[in-house]
C-alpha cells in the first residue's frame, strides 16, 4: 500500500478511536480476578523518562510476521489487520486466542514512525494472546520477526490504562521522528453489557535490530 493511502486509513482510524469505538466488542474475562492492570493507572508517554539507547537507523517497509514478549509470555503468529466497513478496527478472529493482529494501515515495526499490534485480552475460553500485557514494565522487551528476516527489537517506555470513551488516540497514534511501537489490548472496569471500559497500551522505541 502506498504511504499515502496508509496515512489516510491510519487517520481514520484514529478519528475512529477519538469516538471511543475500538476493535474487541465481546472479550469476557474468564479467569478470577480479570487480566492483570498497570501498578498505575498513569504513567508517563514520554521516552526521555526511561534511559532507552539511541534508537538504529529505520528499516524499510516489511511486514511483521511474529511477536514475542518473554516477560509476558508471549510468543504469537501475527496477521494483517484492516478496517472493517463500519470503521472498525478488524480484530484476529475471536477464537484464535493466541494470536496477534498487525493494523497495516499503519507503517511496519521498525520503520519510521509509529507501528500497531493489537491482540485479545481473553474470549470465552479463557486468557487470550494479550492476557498479561498489562503486567508488563518499563524496559520490557518486544520482539518482531519480520518478513524480511529481520528482528525489531522494542523497549517499552510507558503503559498505560487509557478510558474507551475519552481515548487519547492524537498521543497514542501520533507520528514519531524514530520507529516506535504501540500494543494495544483490553482492559479496565468490565460489564456484561458494555465489555472492557478501557485499553491497556504500551509505549515501545525501537533499540536493536537482529539478523541480516
Amino acid at each position: 500500500m502506498p504511504t499515502s493511502d496508509r496515512r489516510g486509513a491510519w487517520f481514520t482510524l484514529a478519528c475512529v478511536l477519538l469516538l471511543g469505538v475500538f476493535f474487541v466488542r465481546n472479550a469476557t474475562p474468564e479467569t478470577t480476578g480479570g487480566p492483570p492492570q498497570p501498578r498505575t493507572a498513569v504513567t508517563t508517554h514520554h521516552p526521555a523518562v526511561a534511559p532507552l539507547p539511541p534508537p538504529p537507523e529505520p528499516l524499510p517497509h516489511s511486514p511483521p510476521r511474529r511477536i514475542a514478549i518473554p516477560s509476558a509470555t508471549v510468543d504469537a503468529p501475527l496477521t494483517e489487520v484492516g478496517l472493517d466497513a463500519d470503521g472498525w478496527v478488524e480484530p484476529p478472529p475471536l477464537a484464535y486466542s493466541d494470536l496477534a493482529g498487525w493494523f497495516k494501515g499503519a507503517v511496519s515495526p521498525g520503520e519510521r514512525g509509529t507501528s500497531v499490534v493489537v491482540g485479545h485480552v481473553d474470549n470465552t475460553a479463557g486468557p487470550a494472546v494479550f492476557y498479561s500485557l498489562g503486567a508488563l514494565e518499563r524496559g520490557a522487551r518486544v520482539d518482531i520477526l519480520r518478513a524480511d528476516g529481520r528482528t525489531a527489537v522494542f523497549a517499552v517506555y510507558g503503559i498505560e490504562v487509557l478510558a474507551k470513551k475519552d481515548f487519547p488516540a492524537a498521543r497514542v497514534y501520533q507520528d514519531t521522528p524514530v520507529p516506535e511501537l504501540r500494543v494495544i489490548t483490553c482492559g479496565g472496569g468490565y460489564s456484561k453489557q458494555t465489555g472492557y471500559d478501557a485499553n491497556v497500551v504500551a509505549f515501545a522505541r525501537l533499540v536493536e535490530v537482529r539478523g541480516p
